[in-house]
């Protein structure tokens, strides 16, 4: 038998629990939610949370139960905490762009009808200033 738990040990187990939660809930909301831009936030926010979780229990585990200092975990941390709202964002402009141009159609989900194409804010289409508004360097 091996001799009692160190805190170690509980520390790690709880942050893998807690990462693991996490990760499901962030995993089940990207099958089961209906509309891309609901379906965007169960990666992108709880998964997210959950890797951090399951990364800072092997730091835990390396540094209080192994003596080892590793900082290939905080890179993989950092990384993911850079990349994930990024990729998150772009996703969300090219669905925006394609719903306003039309090429998509989306169902109304549970927190209803996608939102109507914005009017005359551009900012998510990248879609060229018009002539004569600041940026429009044609008529310059």
């Amino acid at each position: 038998m091996s001799g009692p738990v160190s805190l170690a040990e509980l520390l790690a187990a709880a942050l893998i629990v807690l990462g693991s939660g996490f990760a499901l809930v962030g995993s089940w909301g990207l099958v089961r939610l209906p509309s891309l831009m609901e379906r965007l936030h169960g990666p992108t926010k709880a998964s997210t949370l959950g890797m951090g979780a399951m990364l800072v229990a092997s730091v835990v585990w390396f540094q209080l139960g192994e003596g080892v200092w590793t900082t290939h975990e905080l890179l993989i941390s950092v990384f993911l905490f850079v990349t994930a709202p990024i990729s998150a964002n772009m996703i969300a402009k090219v669905h925006l762009h394609r719903l306003r141009t039309g090429e998509q159609n989306e169902a109304a989900g549970p927190a209803g009808p996608p939102a109507p194409p914005p009017g005359s804010a551009d900012w998510a289409t990248h879609e060229a200033p018009h002539q004569g508004t600041p940026g429009d360097f044609a008529g310059d």
